[in-house]
């Protein structure tokens, strides 16, 4: 399995809803993301500067990059795009980050 990291950013004042609308994830999408390979998905937030930290672990790179065209994620994209920095496309704007160090 290959662990992956990105950050995104929340618009300021949405904390709260971010943080219910993921205690609330849809059956749907959460079983696509278990299909897709991912496992031991988390988001981190930094209330200081609303940048959210992602982290997962996957199976299969090619799996997680046709995850951006099922009708799911998009519609979980438009779901979210009012309350975090977003593409055009409703996807989040998502950096990846380069791993540095590991502590096995």
């Amino acid at each position: 399995m290959k662990q992956i990291a990105f950050e995104m950013k929340l618009i300021a004042g949405n904390e709260a809803e971010y943080k219910k609308r993921h205690d609330n994830i849809w059956p749907e999408l959460y079983a696509l993301l278990k299909t897709t390979g991912i496992s031991e998905y988390s988001i981190y937030l930094n209330e200081e500067t609303g940048s959210l930290f992602g982290v997962m672990k996957i199976e299969d790179d090619l799996a997680l990059d046709a995850l951006p065209q099922h009708p799911m994620m998009q519609k979980w994209w438009a779901y979210m795009k009012d309350i975090m920095l977003t593409h055009l496309n409703d996807s989040p704007i998502s950096i990846p980050l380069t791993n540095v160090f590991y502590l096995p």
